[in-house]
């Protein structure tokens, strides 16, 4: 068993860890692997809490109650401060959908459910990760999910005279065989079940327990400890967002978390880890892991704009400032006061309160009568997606891969095919609506965050390749008249023009569809940010939007040459003064959903104004009904 003695170096890779999880956070770019400061924290908290409940089960003093009893002393305070701020904080800046959002992930955090939460959550319309203020507690979640049940675990081990070793060995070898099997069928459980991410908890418990089996001279330390850095900057560096983690990939940063563990006399933990400057940071660690995070993103929602990097640089430092308050004032007192289960009960208390806070906004509808009627009806606007068929012709690929016979109309000519991703699917009541007035057919093929282009790899979506190959041997079979390409696409102008180029062959006309307007942080958000500026509705045309004008140009000059149609949604929607924020007078009548998915009213305005071109010769008028 370790040392009870207190050692500097683990408070300075705690300082490492969080200071990578800040950098990911703030400067991507700089840190793509940063994440892996979490996979640090697991195998410290599994070597340290293991440790001290090995120890007192040895001296035969070990107290469930009192287990408990530390970890909500260590858990609890700062992280009731950080709830209520945040609460705060959306109750005066976010709309009343994303605050709703915010007091239902406030209620699974208070509950330290936020990783199933987001398991639950997650999905193509799911919030973009930049606005959840509290998406950094998942890592909690895991880590409180585990404690619930491991001291019990090892009670029993003891009294049925079991070797711990021996079941840490077993049980972390189960968990990460579980990780690697389910990182390709289902990345997003592996990232948030506590049982995928068990054996990096399980790794620092192993080393705990198996302590005196490892060589403690400075030689042998110093290998360890350098190989243990090794691992953690390679995982740094060659990890980043796209890569699916945890997989086979965790073994790098837990591997060298538990060799920089496992050598205390090692010089870099002596020298490096147990610097003053690392000690200190790695003491304010938790407040400041809890308090970062919601401030970027309480930065970007209060900005209406991407944060620049001074910015970001500032918040870094105010986050620092929070944490030491937060430790000085609040952790500090309660943690290493005198111990009382008044003070156990006391906080309990308190964080149920949180819960049910949470709860009372989530009833609330997020307190819409915050906002006056007219801002309330644009900011409410939710996404329609059963009229883009969704899970039926727009695929999540990471959990459908079929098209059914009913995504094609093939007796109706002439047969307008629809590919692209999930803004091509938000066509389909614009095209319903035309179908009304005229003849023609409709065969949907889309699938979100896949864009309609041959032999390109999108990141983060492996199964799009493979989609895009499955939806031209369907357009070979069906052989429809018009093929209209839309989509995201930027990036890879190539292989939509290697598209083109064999769509061509099948005898189709094909229409490209230039890209709508971006509102970088969504128009509902724009509307807010209209009315704390002015108090009143925002005007039908606004210049915040991003059209996508001079890329139009581009694909217009690349691809027209090769036999395709362009057509220019963004002239539909902007001119000089700006781009369309609704459709005629009334509030509801908003045009995006986000910053790119068109509305239902927007997506038939949109049809209509190209629906002759979009046909052009091949379809008859019939009596509107």
């Amino acid at each position: 068993m370790p040392s009870p003695k207190y050692r500097p170096d683990v408070d300075g890779l705690r300082a490492v860890a969080v200071m990578l999880v800040l950098n990911f956070h703030a400067f991507p770019d700089a840190a793509p692997g940063g994440f892996v400061g979490v996979d640090v924290f697991f195998v410290i908290s599994g070597f340290l809490i293991t440790g001290i409940i090995a120890r007192e089960l040895e001296l035969g003093r070990f107290s469930l109650i009192e287990f408990y009893n530390r970890r909500i002393r260590r858990i609890f305070p700062a992280l009731i401060v950080v709830l209520c701020a945040t609460l705060v904080l959306g109750w005066l800046w976010m709309l009343p959908s994303a605050f709703a959002q915010l007091g239902s992930d406030t209620f699974a955090s208070a509950a330290f459910l936020a990783n199933i939460a987001l398991l639950l959550q997650s999905g193509y319309f799911d919030v973009e990760s930049a606005k959840k203020p509290l998406l950094h507690l998942w890592s909690l979640g895991i880590e409180e999910q585990f404690y619930l049940f491991w001291p019990l675990l090892l009670v029993i081990a003891v009294r049925l005279r079991m070797s711990i070793l021996a079941g840490i060995a077993l049980l972390g070898i189960a968990s990460f065989a579980l990780n690697v099997m389910l990182i390709d069928s289902n990345p997003v459980a592996a990232f948030y079940l506590p049982f995928t991410r068990m054996f990096e908890l399980l790794a620092g418990a192993a080393l705990a327990c198996g302590w005196n089996k490892v060589g403690h001279g400075v030689k042998a330390s110093d290998w360890r400890a350098w190989t243990g850095v090794a691992l953690i900057a390679a995982s740094v560096v060659m990890l980043d967002s796209h890569r699916a983690f945890p997989g086979w990939w965790a073994a790098l940063p837990v591997a060298g978390s538990a060799l920089l563990l496992s050598a205390p006399a090692a010089w870099v933990n002596r020298a490096v880890l147990a610097s003053r400057p690392l000690v200190w940071i790695g003491l304010i660690s938790y407040p400041l892991y809890l308090w970062h995070w919601p401030l970027l993103v309480f930065g970007g929602i209060i900005k209406f704009a991407p944060l620049t990097l001074p910015e970001r640089e500032l918040i870094l430092l105010a986050s620092v400032v929070l944490a030491w308050a937060t430790y000085r004032f609040v952790e500090t007192p309660i943690r290493f006061g005198v111990p009382s289960r008044r003070k156990m009960f006391g906080l309990g208390a308190g964080m149920a309160m949180i819960a049910v806070a949470g709860f009372a906004v989530v009833w609330g509808r997020g307190f819409d009568y915050r906002l006056p009627p007219e801002i309330r009806a644009m900011a409410n606007v939710t996404t329609e997606s059963s009229k883009w068929r969704f899970h039926e012709c727009m695929l999540d690929l990471s959990r459908e891969t079929t098209f059914p016979d009913s995504c094609v109309e093939r007796d109706r000519r002439p047969l307008v095919l629809v590919w692209g991703d999930s803004t091509a699917g938000a066509l389909l009541p614009g095209l319903r609506k035309a179908q009304e007035a005229r003849n023609f057919g409709i065969a949907q093929l889309t699938s979100s965050s896949c864009i309609p282009a041959l032999n390109a790899d999108i990141p983060g979506n492996p199964n799009c390749r493979a989609m895009n190959d499955k939806v031209f041997s369907l357009v070979r079979q069906i052989e429809p008249d018009i093929v209209v390409l839309h989509g995201t696409w930027e990036k890879h102008l190539d292989n939509v023009a290697e598209t083109v180029v064999a769509l061509k062959k099948t005898n189709a006309r094909v229409i490209i569809l230039g890209g709508v307007p971006m509102w970088r942080r969504g128009l509902p958000s724009e509307v807010l940010r209209y009315f704390m500026l002015h108090r009143t509705l925002i005007p039908e045309r606004s210049p915040s939007a991003s059209p996508p004008t001079a890329y139009d140009a581009v694909m217009r000059a690349r691809l027209e040459p090769l036999g395709a149609e362009f057509i220019s949604a963004s002239d539909v929607f902007c001119n000089a003064q700006g781009c369309l924020t609704r459709i005629g007078d009334a509030a509801g009548d908003i045009t995006v959903i986000d910053q790119v998915h068109l509305t239902e009213m927007a997506s038939v305005f949109l049809i209509e104004s190209i629906i002759d071109r979009l046909l052009g010769s091949g379809a008859s008028a019939s009596r509107p009904r």
